[in-house]
């Protein structure tokens, strides 16, 4: 019989213990060491590890006055990177105030993600243009890693939870004024390549240093690959809002997961993909090329009701998100610490793959693995406290608890 998926819960203090819980102390200028652990390093897992914190970065060498924490029993990972996400707690990235955003940030790193792009969905240019002005200067302040323009350059054939009357063709001159509304601080922009001045706009965003994701797409094998060759990297929510493979028209899934160049993004949370579909996915891409995401929207994080995903009306049921008029899956209400833990106990994946897959990978993608993805002297102290079953207890951003956790 199938494993099931464990029932998923915000982070807690340790449960059943003999002594009472004490929440573990914020680094101070002596800064932190965390022994026993077993640690997901680059190199692989090491048991009984010891990690020390100083300030804001992971450190060779502790101070002499440290204070030593004990993880025994426990997981310490980096923190999670998510390059694809629309909202939590709430609020939309797409259409919420700077409060609003940050109420959606906090709930995700809550739940681990302690990078975060913020994608936007299909919507008039103007107001696709103000968007990215307010997120820019969220991510000149450090809250968002950067913005994903997911959207209205898709196909009306493979258009999602999209408003097809806002889709249009990628002209280049239209991606343009989208990179300039976000002042240096776009990341990726997915597009569906075969649409007219599809291949022109992806070597535009190459150009500027901005991924061009391939997705929401009905293209051909051979267009993909033409995509790719012009400087397409990234495979939006793979499997998904794309043609599946045929014996004779292997189409764009094909193309993405054959290529060294791609990372494949993928939606981890038991509705948008069947487990041998994930596997399949790492065995042809390998475990340094997908990356886990959650396109959630803002139901993340929270219950069942109705909510907006851009200007569309959504229904979430049993976590599941939809759209009230037709039906199609709209996004996610997934966080990342429920990837982690399905990926180890449902789908079986080695942990230091799983990991790689929400932080290494998607981290180098974006160009930040110098300073976040793994836990190596000299990076942010972004880190993760997880306990034997792969339950979250503790997040740590820059040096600081988000979320302490309590130890016996």
């Amino acid at each position: 019989m199938a494993a099931k998926e464990p029932h998923n819960s915000a982070p807690s203090g340790a449960r059943g213990t003999a002594r009472p819980a004490t929440p573990l102390p914020q680094p101070g200028s002596d800064g932190l060491v965390l022994s026993g652990a077993r640690t997901v390093l680059p190199t692989g897992v090491v048991e009984d590890a010891r990690l020390s914190v100083e300030g804001t970065r992971i450190t060779a060498s502790p101070s002499e006055n440290a204070p030593l924490i004990d993880l025994t029993g426990h997981w310490l990972l980096p923190g999670f990177v998510d390059i694809h996400n629309h909202g939590g707690g709430g609020a939309s990235f797409s259409s919420g105030t700077a409060e609003q955003i940050l109420t959606g940030v906090h709930t995700h790193r809550l739940h681990g993600t302690t990078t975060l792009v913020a994608s936007t969905v299909t919507d008039d240019m103007d107001v696709l243009a103000r968007q990215a002005g307010l997120l820019s200067e969220l991510a000149e302040q450090g809250d968002v890693a950067g913005i994903h323009f997911e959207g209205p350059f898709i196909s009306p054939c493979r258009k999602g939870a999209h408003s097809e009357a806002l889709l249009r063709d990628p002209d280049p001159a239209e991606v343009r004024k989208l990179l300039d509304a976000a002042r240096g601080h776009a990341k990726m922009v997915t597009l569906a390549t075969e649409l007219p001045g599809g291949i022109e706009s992806v070597r535009l965003l190459a150009e500027h240093g901005v991924i061009a994701a391939v997705g929401h797409t009905d293209a051909t094998y051979e267009q993909t690959v033409e995509a790719i060759d012009a400087g397409a990297t990234v495979a939006t929510h793979l499997y998904n809002a794309m043609p599946q493979i045929g014996h004779r028209a292997p189409g764009p899934i094909a193309a993405l997961l054959e290529d060294g160049r791609v990372t494949v993004e993928l939606i981890n949370d038991g509705t948008h993909l069947h487990p041998a579909a994930l596997q399949l996915a790492f065995h042809h891409a390998g475990p340094d090329r997908v990356a886990f995401i959650t396109d959630a929207m803002d139901a993340a994080g929270g219950g069942d009701g109705r909510f907006l995903l851009g200007p569309l009306e959504v229904e979430v049921t049993d976590g599941v998100a939809r759209l009230v008029d037709g039906g199609a899956i709209a996004g996610s209400t997934l966080t990342l610490d429920r990837a982690l833990r399905r990926a180890v106990t449902v789908d079986r994946l080695p942990v230091e793959h799983a990991v790689a897959a929400l932080s290494a990978n998607p981290a180098r993608l974006l160009g930040l693995y110098d300073r976040v993805g793994s836990l190596e002297p000299g990076k942010d102290a972004d880190l993760l406290v997880l306990d034997a079953d792969f339950t979250l207890k503790g997040v740590m951003r820059k040096g600081e608890w988000v979320v302490a956790p309590e130890l016996p």
